[in-house]
Order: C-alpha cells, then structure tokens, then sequence
C-alpha cells in the first residue's frame, strides 16, 4: 500500500503565502508534499502593495498574484471565506470555520497582520472603516457615494494610500496624524516638511501632533465629524482608520505556541516557531532579532527561508532591509538605511528645494561611509544608492544629492555598484545574478528580480542595456516605432485589436498597462485622418487610453482644479478677445498668468466649469490651446518686421500660419516652436523642438531644441527658405519624428539618438535619401484637412458632456475637494530657497 504524502496545511493566503507556495513549486515539494491552504478572504492571493490602483481602474482581478492554472498544476488545494478557528497541536490537525479537519506534518502560518482601530467612542459607528482588503475598498466606494467629506486618522504609508484614494473619490479630505509629522517611520523632519506642502497643494487637509479623541455621530448613529486630541472638532461622514497594524497571532496564543510580548508568533532564524513542525512567516512573526517585519520584502525572504528549511538545506532569515520606495499621491518618497541619522557621530547632506516639493538627505560617517538616506519629491537615484550603504560611494555625497543640472559631469551608473549590491530587494538580487542573465525577461523567470514592486526595474534596464527587452512595456514586444507601423500599415483603430493581435501572449485578452495604453493611444490619434478614425480622442474606446490630462482636455493642478489655455497664435490677440478672458477669469474666479509661449492660462476651474468656461471662450472665436495633450503646444514670435525696425521678415504671421497648420498634432512627446523676426533671436527659437529665424534671404530652420530641465540648442537643418520650401520640410520633419520617437521622447533626445544625428535627418527630409517624403507630406496633408477643435467637438454632443462632472450621482455638485486660490496675493513663497532654487547645507 502506498504511503500518503507528507501533509502541509498554510493558514493565510496573502502575498507572503503565495510567495511561499511559489518557493515549494520552484523546488519541486508540490510533488512531494500535499498541500492545503486556507483563505480567509473570498479571493486568492492578490497584490496588496497596489491595491489602491483599484480606484485608478484596476480590477481585482488585475490585482491578482496567482498565475492561471497554478493550484491546479501543483495539486494545491485552496479554500476560499473559510479560515482556520483551532490548531490542535498534539493531534496535529487544523479545524476551520466551516467543521473541516486538515490534518498536517508541517503547519505554516501566514496569517498577516489586522488594523489597529484606537480605541475612541464611535469607532464602530456606520461610515468608520479600515483600509485592508479589496472587501474593505470595495464598502468606502459604495459608502463615499452619500458622503461628501472624508478623513484619515493615520498618516503613514497606507494612510497617505487611503487619503489618495478618498480624495480620488470626490470627497473633501483630511489626514490626521498623532506624529509631527507625515510618514514619521519612514522620513526626517525635513522630508516630512516637503511631504506635508506637496499633499496640503493638492488640497488635502493635513493635521499633525494631534490625535483622534471621538468619533462623533448625528441621530441615526453615522459619522459626522471627528474630535481632536487639541478640542478642535472637524465635519466629516467617512472615516478611515490606518493607524497601524497588529500581527495577527491569536491562533498561536490559543494553541500555546510563544508569542512575544508585544505580538508576534516567536520564531528561530529559519522561521519555526516553538513547535519544530510548524513555522511562521510575514507579519505574523516575531523574527529573531525582535522585529515584525510589516514590509512585503522581508516577508518573502522569511517563506524562502521556510521552504528551504522544510527541504533540509541551510538558510537563516536573520533579519532583512527596510528600505522602501513608493509613489504616494503622486509623490516619490523614499528611505533606506539609517534613514534619521542615528549612528554616533553621523552628518547629513541635504539638498532641500521648497518651491518644487524636492528633498534629499544622505547620512554618513565621519570617513565617508553611506549609512543611509531620505528622498521626497525624486527618488529616481533611489535604485543607485541604497546598494551603496555600507560603502565609500565613488563620488562625494555633496554630487549625490544635488540635481543634475547643478552637480558635476561625474555620475554615479549602475556599472560602479559592487557585484554584491542587492538590486530588488523585494526578492534579494544582487547585481552579480542579474548581470549573469542576457534580458529582462530572462532576468524575471530566473531571479525574480523586476516582479515585485518594479522599483528596480530602471536600474537592471541599465544594468543591461545591450539585451534589454526594446519592448514598449511588459505588453508589447515592439518600440512605439514598430507599434506605429504596425498601426499605419494593417489600419488598426482599435487597442483592444492591437493588444491581441501584436502584443505579448502572456498579455493578449488583458487590459493592458498605463504605459502602452497612452503610447498607443497617441499613435492613433496621430494616423486618425489616414486610418479613416475619429479624432476626437475621447470617442469610444480612445478615452480609455488618455493620459490624465487628456480624460478632462485641460491640465490638472496639483490642487485638483484644472486649467484653461485657449490658443493665441503666434501670441497676437484682439482687445476684444483679451476682454472676453478677463471677464471669464473674472466671473469664475480663476487666477491668470501670461505664460512663457505668449499664452494667457487660467487656473483654479472645477470639473464642472470646464464646457461653460469654454462655451464663452469657442463663441468669442478662441480654440483649444492643447495645454493638456502630447501635441503643439505653441508657436512663439516677436513682433517681426512689422514693428521692429530690425526685423526682416513677417515673423508673426509665419507663427500664425504655422500654429494653425499644426494644431492638434499628437505627437510622442509635447511639441513648442518659435519664429524670430532676425538674428537677434528675441523669441528664442533655438531653444525650441523647431524654431525658425529670419534672415535676409528667407528662413533659417533649426531642429532638436529644447529650454526645460536639459537645455539644448537646436541644430540648423536647412537655411535661406522660402515659405513654401520652410512648410515642407516643417512637415516632413514632425511626421518623420512621430514616425520614428520613443513614448514621451522630446525631439532633443530623440535626434541625439537617431544613428546618424543630423546628417541623417537632413539626408532623410531634405534629400530624401529614403523615398519616405511624399508619405510624410501626405499623412501631413490628411491632419491639416481633417483638424477640429476638440473643445467646439465637445460642446456640439450632450453624449461628450456628460463626462464633466465633479459627481456621476450629483451632477450639479461641485467638486468639494478643490481649494480656489483668487488672487496671487494670498500666495507666500518661500523666500529662504529663491536664490538657487534650493539650499544645501
């Protein structure tokens, strides 16, 4: 008689659980072991590092860490809403809520962690909640419905988290934080400075020092306001409590395995608890060095360990790095290593720049050893640094801290890490395994590394960059350039057809990622009149793909209101139209600033006020400025020959002409030009994607400029133009560009990467060393025949209006979480960080 394999039975099936049965799959226990796993939750194991995107638009679904077919293919055996009750130890059986007994050789708890709710009056009134689960997510959404104001007590990660997705909700929204200051555990006072004016700009209401003392509750018993540690009360009808987490040990208490003395299943460096035959993993455990680790990296490694363990082979979880890195309400935060400085004898060197939200701080010893540091605002050097604590970093920590426009030509690059750095941290790779593998996706299958919380994944990009996968996204196989031709040659208008058609197999029949989804979404909007689809790009499945400017056609503000930029041509504008946007800015309260392309932006307007604002302004003749699109943005001019007695050409009605030929043009990235009246270049057009520059003989056409965070001159492709001569090669040039760019690539970068440079370009456009003129020209032809103002389109169909609106159940409601701003006096910058934009010291 054959002899029934080894039972383990895990209790818990989150993101640790999962990691756990994926470490037995990968060392071949699943075929060797029966395995049981009881879930509390409705749904299997899914991403709660991300579980905010469901309010962005995920599904549950989406959030899914189960691959299809897993469970099956490793006979596991996974019960859904039915969690362990009892562990009978000496029986060595598992009972769960619905009777069933699981007998086991090896247990495996992974139970996580539970809320902590303080324990104030009201606390269980209807419209408190907890912000764990999707069920939890799934009950504010439904309760924010009939609520117009929410708060947050807690102001930690998944406070911050809960705050985003409340504010995202409609509602009018708070932070209350017992700490002075956000994010206390992970950021200095500095960092937590700069966090706190970044959140309070995106009108959030943040309260700091104080604690919640009462929930108070109207006649029916639900939420209406709070009362503050400091007497103050605040209105409020949702309230969300992410004050922290507790480990999730009570099964363990009640069988009489060791617990600590603050909560904690104990356990030994390879995770078995006070029971040989039973482990504990995650939040749930107690590690050896008395922490609970309540980061998902940490966990990971303790189920590595455990698997190992279970197979008697040698590795000990002895403690783990804490660092982390997330974008919280849009914001970068990141903290590694001795984060507040506290080694004896440590300095710190900060970088703090007030007006941009930025801060950086570096922790080191006397000799010069990184010991850690705070990031606020940027953390793109995240990946480089936290592999370098414990070491002599090859530049000095001044060079680190300060922006590249700032520092010396040296940078630190991935190729200086030692091979021993750890790059993922979510799943402990170093350098030395990912530089062993030829592509990222080989990288993936073998290391992991790039699977968890993707912040790695830019640094192993460069890491290998000669096999990176030239791939859009995880979706597409393709560069934006192949997609392009894929799209103009097969007529494709659809993504959903060009997902399943030509994109990865893993991918087709998915929803696709916000990286392809606008990529893809421009592409088609900028073959439109060629493909015979509509240009409007909010039509149908188009709306879908927009990056978020584009959902509303105007800019959003960092305080949730939008703003409003009609295009002026050339700069040149009517008394009686300069009248019409003073009254609008006037009678809807919006602030007015003359911007650096001679336009006039209007800010402060509510969803809502979008089309009445722009009714006004399409009946006074103006159009859509396209202020919000990957697309034209402005043709600047001086006043040219007309009224400048240097000028030799009409270098105002060239940028006319010009800015009316190419808007709307959807384009890679966003597109400024300028036409100066001579060579004095008073509208600056070598510092544009394309600037013109009269001279006496016709128009000089420079390509390739750029004037933001990486200045670069233009070039000069072709001089001494006639008008018409100028155009074309305009034409050819912007069509060639979109043809040919990567996604959000600016001219600039795109023509130092072109192979060839400028030679190249001029052999393609001028000389048509390519045969390709004609086809740029036409397609050229097609968008300036087809072109509609999407603002006039928007007005003329109630089907498009009803996309503006601050409520879908309220349409006439304004939007309660925008805060207006007037008048430019009640703005108070701050003075102490003027001079370079910044401070270090």
């Amino acid at each position: 008689m054959t002899e029934p394999l080894p039972a383990i039975v895990l209790i818990g099936h989150g993101m640790v659980g999962q990691r756990y049965l994926e470490a037995l799959a990968e060392r071949g226990a699943t075929a060797t072991h029966r395995i049981t796993v009881l879930c509390e939750e409705p749904r299997a194991a899914y991403d709660r590092v991300h579980l905010t995107s469901y309010f962005s638009g995920s599904t549950p679904e989406d959030l899914s860490l189960v691959p299809d077919g897993f469970m099956e293919r490793h006979g596991i055996a996974l019960h859904l809403d039915d969690p362990a009750e009892s562990i009978d130890r000496e029986a060595r059986t598992v009972t769960s809520r619905s009777g069933r007994v699981f007998p086991y050789d090896v247990l495996v708890l992974a139970t996580g962690s539970y809320p902590f709710v303080p324990p104030v009056p009201g606390k269980d009134a209807p419209g408190c909640f907890v912000y764990r689960t999707v069920e939890d997510l799934l009950a504010i959404e439904e309760y924010a419905k009939t609520r117009t104001a929410g708060a947050v007590v807690g102001g930690g990660l998944l406070g911050l988290e809960a705050a985003g997705a409340l504010k995202g909700l409609g509602l009018a929204t708070r932070v209350v934080e017992f700490a002075p200051r956000l994010m206390p555990v992970q950021v200095d006072e500095g960092g937590g400075a700069a966090l706190l004016r970044t959140v309070e700009s995106m009108g959030l209401t943040v309260h700091t020092g104080v604690g919640t003392q009462e929930v108070l509750t109207g006649e029916d018993g639900a939420v209406t306001g709070m009362r503050l540690s400091d007497g103050s009360t605040v209105d409020t009808g949702l309230v969300v409590f992410s004050a922290g987490v507790r480990p999730r040990d009570g099964l363990a208490r009640d069988c009489g395995l060791d617990v600590g003395e603050r909560g904690g299943i104990a356990v030994d460096s390879r995770c078995r608890t006070s029971d040989p035959r039973i482990y504990a993993v995650g939040e749930c455990a107690l590690a050896c060095d008395g922490r609970v680790y309540g980061l998902v990296a940490p966990g990971y490694e303790m189920a590595e360990t455990a698997a190992e363990d279970l197979l008697g082979r040698e590795r000990e979880f002895t403690g783990a790095d804490l660092s982390t890195k997330l974008k919280l309400l849009g914001v970068d935060v990141a903290s590694f290593g001795d984060a507040h400085g506290a080694s004896p004898d440590s300095l710190d060197v900060v970088w703090s720049d007030s007006r941009s939200g930025v801060y950086r701080k570096l922790v080191v010893s006397p000799d010069g050893v990184l010991l850690g540091g705070v990031l606020v605002g940027d953390a793109d050097a995240y990946g480089l640094l936290r592999p370098l604590t414990g070491s002599v970093p090859p530049v000095a920590p001044e060079q680190l801290v300060l922006p590249a426009g700032l520092g010396p030509a040296t940078r630190l690059g991935p190729a200086s890490l030692p091979d021993t750095a750890v790059i993922c941290s979510c799943h402990n790779v170093t350098k030395k395994a990912i530089t062993a593998c030829s592509t990222l996706p080989e990288v993936k299958k073998c290391t992991k590394a790039g699977t968890g919380c993707g912040g790695c994944l830019k640094v192993i990009g460069r890491l290998l960059p000669a096999a990176a996968d030239k791939g859009l996204c995880g979706c597409f196989p393709y560069t934006r350039a192949e997609l392009y031709e894929i799209v103009r040659t097969r007529r494709l208008t659809s993504y959903r057809e060009i997902l399943d058609a030509h994109g990865r197999e893993e991918a087709r029949g998915g929803e696709g990622c916000e990286v392809c989804k606008p990529a893809v979404g421009s592409v088609i909007a900028s073959l439109a009149p060629t493909l015979g689809a509509s240009g409007y790009v909010l039509d149908g499945e188009q709306a879908a793909l927009q990056d978020t400017n584009d959902h509303f056609l105007a800019n959003l503000q960092r305080n949730g209101s939008y703003s409003v930029v009609p295009r002026i041509p050339g700069g040149e504008i009517t008394p009686d139209k300069l009248i019409v946007i003073g009254e609008v800015a006037r009678d809807f309260g919006l602030y007015t600033k003359i911007t650096g392309g001679q336009r006039i932006d209007l800010f402060g307007a509510s969803v809502d006020q979008l089309p009445r604002i722009w009714a006004r302004l399409v009946d006074a003749g103006f159009e859509s400025g396209h202020a919000y699109g990957k697309a034209l943005r402005t043709v600047k001019s001086c006043v040219g020959q007309t009224w400048c007695r240097y000028g030799v050409q009409d270098s105002v009605r060239m940028a006319i002409d010009l800015e009316l030929r190419y808007r709307g043009l959807r384009a890679p990235h966003k597109l400024k030009s300028a036409v100066s009246g001579c060579t004095r270049e008073c509208a600056e057009a070598q510092s544009k994607d394309f600037g013109i520059i009269a001279t006496a003989n016709g128009w000089n056409l420079y390509v390739g400029g750029n004037g933001g965070a990486a200045p670069r001159h233009a070039d000069l492709l072709a001089q001494d133009l006639s008008d018409a001569e100028l155009v074309r090669l305009i034409d050819r040039f912007l069509m060639f560009y979109i043809r040919t760019a990567d996604r959000l690539e600016r001219t600039s970068t795109w023509l130092d990467r072109l192979e060839g440079g400028l030679d190249h370009l001029r052999d393609v456009i001028v000389h048509d060393s390519l045969g390709l003129c004609a086809e740029l020209e036409a397609l050229m032809a097609d968008h300036v025949a087809h072109y509609r103002d999407e603002w006039a389109e928007t007005l003329r169909d109630p089907e498009r209006m009803r996309r503006f609106v601050s409520f879908v159940n309220a349409p006439g409601t304004p939007d309660p979480s925008v805060r207006f701003v007037p008048e430019r006096d009640q703005v108070k910058p701050d003075l102490a960080a003027l001079t370079l934009g910044g401070t270090v010291r």
